[in-house]
Parts: C-alpha cells; structure tokens; sequence
C-alpha cells in the first residue's frame, strides 16, 4: 500500500523517506574508455547538496575509493558543517548536512539498509540510455505512491561503467533538451531529474 497524501507538504515528507542520491567517482570510464578513480570537485560538492536540500532528497553520498581524496572533501564539508563556515552561512550548512563520503557503492547500500531497515533500488542515469528505461514520470509515480526507497546515481568523468550499469535495477531515461546536444555538467543533470521527478 502506498504513502497516504493529504496535502503538498505529505508529498515532501514521503519523497524524502525513499531517494537518496549518490555522486559516484569510482567505477567510471575516461574518454579513452578506461575505468578510473575521478577527483572530486568541490562545486559538485556545493551545488549538488544544495540541489539535494532544496528538493528534500534524503540524503547526498559522495563515493570516492581514495583516502586521501575522501580526506580533503571532508575537510571542505566540516568547514561549512561544523567550522567557520557554518557560522558564516547558514545556509550553506543546511544544505552540507545530507553529505556523507563512501568509499564504495556497496558501502552506502549498507548504509541505507541499517537507516531504513530497506534496501534500496539502485537507478543509474547516463545521458546516451536507449530501449528499456525508467521514465521521469515513472519514478516520480514510484516516489508519490511510497513505492520502495530508491538510491539515484550520477556518475562523473564520461560515465558509470557498464558492469555497474548491467547490475542496477534500473536505467533512467536521458535528459532531453531542445537540441540533440547533451553534454551537461553533473551539477546540471542532478538539478533537472530531482526538478523532474519531485516537483510538484
């Protein structure tokens, strides 16, 4: 049965019980085809948790392999958490509170078991997608329903590698625009499926 709505603000609350959203650096491909590690960036770090605050999702995972990478975006997120800049922008620590640094997929997936006692339903989204996918309207049915918690992953560099893609329960449909150009940032592509999939 799914999640009794009585009013917009139900829809928020309902929403942001069941998508998670992860940012994964590691397995991606380069544009040689290579699997590799990506850096993480710091505007993806501020633009992506204020997409994520703004939109309700439950929570922002980072997955990065390396130590010493996860370490410095620590940094970054304590200063605006808890350190200076959390008292020069509120704002900015708001939205830094739904960020937790992994080192793997399945490290989150654990994660989000012992959270919600459920785990989730991994979606992949990719800009080049064809045949079976799940439709925007879709997953935003799923999420009004209260239909399953659902972990939503964007990948950097040219993309998350195929073995990964191949294990997800499902694949996003691309993002259209008005052209057939679709080389948007990642901090872009977050911001237009969680507009997508969680307006009202």
């Amino acid at each position: 049965m799914g999640v009794r709505l009585n009013s917009q603000d139900d829809l928020y609350d309902a929403v942001s019980e069941m998508l998670y959203v992860a940012l994964l650096h590691y397995p991606v491909y380069n544009k040689n085809g290579d699997v590799v590690t990506t850096a993480i960036a710091n505007m993806d770090i501020h633009d992506i948790a204020r997409t994520v605050k703004t939109y309700e999702a439950d929570g922002f995972y980072i997955v990065n392999p390396i130590e010493e990478q996860r370490s410095l975006a620590q940094e970054i997120i304590s200063h605006w958490r808890e350190g200076y800049g959390a008292g020069y922008n509120a704002f900015r620590r708001a939205a830094f509170e739904s960020i937790k640094l992994e080192e793997s997929l399945r490290a989150i997936i654990d994660d989000i078991i012992a959270r919600t006692r459920r785990k989730p339903k991994t979606i992949v989204t990719g800009a080049n997608f064809t045949g079976n996918v799940l439709t925007f309207a879709e997953l935003k049915d799923f999420l009004k329903n209260g239909d399953g918690t659902y972990l939503l992953i964007f990948g950097t560099g040219f993309g998350i590698s195929d073995e990964l893609i191949n294990a997800s329960d499902f694949k996003l449909e691309p993002i259209k625009g008005a052209s057939g150009y679709n080389h948007l940032s990642v901090r872009s592509a977050v911001a237009i499926i969680l507009d997508r999939i969680m307006s009202v």
